[in-house]
């Protein structure tokens, strides 16, 4: 069974009710605390990309199960300018805005899976995974 939600994200507001979103299905599923502080920092980094360098763009929330074990996936999409070099966009200190650099090393840290697709003119496509202890 899988239990799943879609969220707008089109403002600065929505960034807080991703966040909000994403804590109550974190708490939901059985994170501890830390894991739950986790998840939630990860989707807000990933939340406020999608807004800043892709002008916007939807999260899927979804609770997941694999056999016994419960888990939170978060599906960012975009339909913005895309990640010419993936690699380059990973490493901690990169970034072509004003930033640290650590939204996507950072997020990456943050969560057990990790997957991350784009391309120049195509938009982004992240999905990560938080899994139950």
């Amino acid at each position: 069974m899988t239990t799943a939600a879609e969220l707008p994200i089109n403002g600065n507001n929505d960034v807080v009710l991703v966040r909000q979103h994403v804590r109550s299905a974190a708490v939901d599923v059985g994170l501890s605390l830390v894991d739950q502080t986790k998840v939630v920092t990860a989707a807000s980094e990933l939340a406020r990309n999608a807004l800043v360098y892709a002008g916007g763009g939807r999260v899927r929330v979804e609770i997941v199960h694999n056999g016994l074990r419960r888990g939170l996936r978060l599906t960012f999409s975009d339909e913005g300018p895309g990640i010419p070099d993936i690699e380059q966009a990973l490493v901690d200190g990169w970034t072509t805005g004003g930033g640290l650099g650590l939204g996507l090393s950072g997020s990456r840290r943050l969560v057990d899976e990790f997957d991350l697709k784009s391309a120049p003119g195509e938009g982004t496509l992240i999905t990560v995974t938080k899994w139950a202890r």
